[in-house]
């Protein structure tokens, strides 16, 4: 069962990154999308009612995020970045929705933020954020495992 655990959190986890080291190098070069679940980049952030220069941001935050999951060690890095991400998808989601969108094009987002929670969920116990009493008692990390 541990196995098929870790499976899940590194498939999903791979994906995730992929899709954030993706869309982050495209905002970073303001490459335009192409196809109908292309995420928007310089046209379609605008029609979203969002600045260009947001792109940077994001781009940079995508890139970071990236690597804060995938990186070994770093527990509380890895729960700011796994929030990071909740907000990115979700305020994705948003703002299709506010701005009227088609479904079709919410789907990127909640593909995501779908991968990612399962990513948060089956994350290993050497990738978790663990209790303060925990750390001070080694017995009690061994027995919430």
């Amino acid at each position: 069962m541990a196995n098929k655990r870790r499976t899940i959190y590194w498939l999903s986890t791979i994906a995730v990154a992929l899709g954030l080291v993706g869309s982050g190098v495209q905002q970073l070069l303001r490459t335009e999308g192409e196809g109908a679940l292309a995420p928007p980049y310089a046209w379609g952030i605008v029609q979203l009612g969002y600045p260009v220069y947001i792109l940077t941001l994001l781009g940079v935050w995508k890139l970071l995020g990236a690597a804060a999951i995938l990186l070994p060690r770093y527990p509380l890095l890895k729960e700011w970045a796994y929030a990071g991400l909740f907000f990115l998808f979700t305020g994705g989601v948003f703002s299709h929705v506010a701005s009227g969108d088609a479904w079709y094009e919410l789907l990127p987002a909640l593909i995501l933020l779908a991968l990612s929670t399962v990513s948060w969920h089956f994350r290993p116990a050497d990738r978790r954020l663990l209790p303060r009493t925990a750390e001070l008692d080694p017995s009690a990390a061994s027995r919430r495992a």
